[in-house]
């Protein structure tokens, strides 16, 4: 069992009495007590340290959760670290062209690269001739935050909620479309998911990032989305998108009357995304400890949480055996979505 550090849960229960996030809040506590704080403070770690700025590369483009978490991570972990943790955004190819590049870089602690359930648990299934193995090639380092997932329309498509989202869909076979931040992205797979519960055929228009998706998806040139709920939030704000449903299987604080896919008539329905660190594989284990010790201590910095829960993201924390074991989980569970779906690279 891995101890969690107390301060850092003195400092989320400080946290948890704040606004609506505090639902978000007791489940991240909750999360960080099963976490690898027990790294933090390991004066072995301190035997590495880095000798110019870290790369933190990022699979997708600007405007998405995943650019959020890197840039809050490296903006933190730099304090720590002494040098500055640079974040790259490397979008395209299912997230391909940016772990490749990771896995081809000097294993010496300076690059890293923000995995994802979509490089890391899907692309595997999903493409026939990956350029990379997610096992081989990197070492994680930590599991950094989970993402509840939500399915959203244009404002001026006629269905208030998920029901009439379905019978919609069902009256029109392949007329609408919903936009992803790529093929393998977490909207991609948890619409796929949906489509699958549902018996729905609704047609995939990959984009490269979030961005990209949300400007055709406000522009009605595009009728729905799923994502992690960070960049669609002030949009449902504004009243110009509607939320059907969240993927989780319980309801969000920051959206306590949207309901969940599962208590709508689909018993079981589950979707998330989720993001961690790696390093290429044969990076010293001494960079990767030093690495994970100011990751977790990132994560439980009170800038770090007020950031990430305000934006429904869960902050974790693990060690790299954990992640590890995490990722392989998840392939398996997704692989076998895949494999129903049909999924293939477009």
């Amino acid at each position: 069992m891995v101890k969690t550090v107390p301060d850092s849960a003195h400092a989320l229960r400080q946290v948890s009495r704040k606004r609506t996030v505090g639902g978000l809040r007791k489940l991240a506590q909750c999360l960080l007590s099963v976490g690898v704080l027990a790294f933090a403070g390991s004066a072995y770690a301190q035997e590495w340290k880095p000798t110019k700025p870290i790369r933190l590369v990022v699979p997708y483009g600007p405007g998405g959760s995943s650019d959020i978490i890197a840039r809050v991570m490296a903006a933190e972990m730099s304090k720590g670290l002494g040098q500055q943790v640079v974040v790259e955004n490397k979008a395209g190819a299912s997230g391909v062209i940016a772990m490749q590049d990771v896995a081809g870089a000097a294993p010496d602690g300076h690059t890293m690269v923000l995995g994802h359930v979509g490089t890391l648990a899907v692309n595997p299934t999903m493409l026939p001739k990956i350029p990379y193995d997610s096992d081989r090639d990197f070492a994680p380092v930590t599991l950094l935050a989970k993402v509840p997932v939500i399915f959203v329309v244009n404002s001026d498509v006629p269905a208030k909620d998920l029901k009439e989202f379905v019978a919609l869909a069902k009256s029109k076979p392949g007329e609408l479309n919903y936009g992803s931040a790529g093929n393998g992205s977490a909207g991609h797979l948890a619409f796929e998911q949906l489509k699958l519960a549902t018996q729905i055929d609704v047609t995939h228009i990959p984009y490269k990032g979030t961005g990209a998706q949300m400007t055709d998806l406000l522009a009605g040139r595009t009728e729905a989305a799923s994502a992690g709920l960070p960049p669609f939030l002030p949009h449902l704000k504004s009243g110009k998108l509607r939320a059907l449903a969240v993927g989780t299987s319980e309801r969000i604080p920051l959206l306590p009357d949207l309901p969940t896919v599962a208590e709508l008539g689909y018993p079981g329905f589950e979707s998330s995304q989720w993001f961690g660190l790696l390093v290429p594989a044969k990076t010293p284990e001494a960079a990767i400890k030093r690495l994970n010790e100011e990751a977790v201590k990132a994560l439980a910095s009170t800038s770090v949480r007020e950031r990430l829960l305000e934006d429904a993201s869960i902050p974790v924390g693990s060690s790299p055996s954990e992640f590890a074991t995490f990722i392989g989980s998840e392939r398996a569970r997704w692989g076998e979505i895949v494999r129903k779906a049909d999924l293939k690279a477009e």
